[in-house]
């Protein structure tokens, strides 16, 4: 078991003891791919969603609960936080934020907001300019997600306000905005609960997951994995789940032509993050591949996710599914991983929503790892 002074960092390759601060007297198991490290990388975040990294290596935090966006500084790039500030607070529900042109956008209920030049203006970062305000304002069960794409606009998520429902436009769809112009563009219908999306380094295709339905049971419907090929077409949700999964509360309209996913994880491990790993410190079969943040189940009779998988895509199709660390410790989640950023050195943030942490993910050196590994 870790000291405090020594929190995070690995005692034995593939397995990780930490000792967290609301934990003192208690080991919990971190499993990680031999090979990596992961440590504590901040806490105290209320219930940490998503994540942002600026052109200067601030790593931003979304809060729902706390109604926060909290910067943390590494100032000399050692992996740890040197400074914090707290750039947005009182904010309704600001979980979906995005990076952009020295920028920082925040999704509210209604509307999205933009902070300029957010890492020069930390200690003071003004009052922040409405970009959009054409949100649908029910937020109770609609997730958002927001990034911005390869050809400059911002995308956003926004799901179905229910667990089952025919939802009235724009819930249960991805949105393209113009930010300069206020124009929007329907990318995605049919989706449910999107939490994170983005695109394929090799194609430029967009990849998204979308989590199934609850109260079918504990193996479906299955959690997906989408692709967009062709924008505006219709991804099955509340008629089809998954592949083949007909929902029995709606029947679906004889003339509505739905996709299917591209892959499809088991049921209830409630896939959050996504990101496609493009640095370089990961080796190289992970580069250009799929990670997944999988949160992990609540309506099911035992524990599944808790974990960052990678997919393999070969070809654009998922060849394989492998998980790169787990935050369950039998049926105890030391975790539930929300959201994934990659650092400016190719280390990888995770974002956890249970405990309101932050951890770094990181590949060792050989020497490194052989020392550690020497460790009693």
């Amino acid at each position: 078991m870790l000291s405090n002074t020594n929190l995070g960092r690995l005692l034995v390759a593939g397995m990780t003891w930490l000792s967290l601060p609301a934990f003192a007297e208690q080991s919990m198991t971190i499993t990680v791919t031999k090979g990596f490290g992961i440590e504590l990388y901040a806490s105290d975040l209320d219930d940490a969603k998503q994540l942002a990294v600026g052109a200067n290596g601030t790593l931003f935090v979304g809060s729902a609960k706390g109604g926060t966006i909290t910067a943390l500084v590494d100032a000399n790039n050692d992996g740890r936080v040197d400074r914090r500030y707290v750039v947005g607070k009182g904010l309704e529900n600001p979980e979906a934020i995005a990076f952009h042109n020295g920028d920082l956008y925040v999704a509210l209920e209604e509307k999205i907001l933009r902070y300029e030049d957010i890492e020069q203006r930390l200690r003071r970062p003004g009052r922040p300019k409405e970009v959009y305000g054409k949100l649908p304002a029910e937020t109770k069960k609609s997730a958002r997600a927001m990034s911005f794409g390869p050809d400059g606009r911002l995308y956003i998520a926004i799901g179905a306000p229910c667990n089952v429902c025919e939802a009235e436009a724009p819930f249960g769809s991805i949105l393209a905005i113009d930010v300069r112009t206020g124009a929007s563009e329907q990318i995605a219908t049919g989706v449910r609960s999107v939490r994170g999306f983005d695109w394929s380094p090799k194609d430029g295709k967009m990849w998204f997951a979308d989590i199934g339905r609850d109260w079918m049971g504990d193996n479906l419907p299955p959690d997906e994995i989408n692709r967009v090929d062709t924008k505006g077409v219709h991804y099955g949700f509340p008629y089809v789940h998954a592949t083949s999964v007909m929902e029995p509360a709606y029947e679906k309209p004889d003339n509505l032509k739905v996709t299917a996913p591209v892959f499809e994880l088991p049921a209830h491990v409630s896939p959050m993050g996504l990101l496609f790993y493009r640095g370089e410190q990961f080796p190289a079969e992970y580069h250009n591949q799929l990670l997944v943040a999988e949160n992990g189940s609540w309506n099911r009779s035992s524990k599944i996710g808790y974990q960052i998988v990678v997919l393999s895509i070969d070809k654009g199709e998922v060849a394989n599914r492998e998980t790169l660390i787990s935050f369950l410790d039998g049926e105890f989640p030391v975790a539930r991983p929300y959201a994934m950023a990659m650092g400016t050195d190719g280390s990888l943030f995770i974002s956890d929503d249970l405990k309101g942490n932050v951890y770094r993910f990181f590949f060792k050196h050989e020497e490194e790892a052989a020392t550690q590994e020497e460790q009693p």
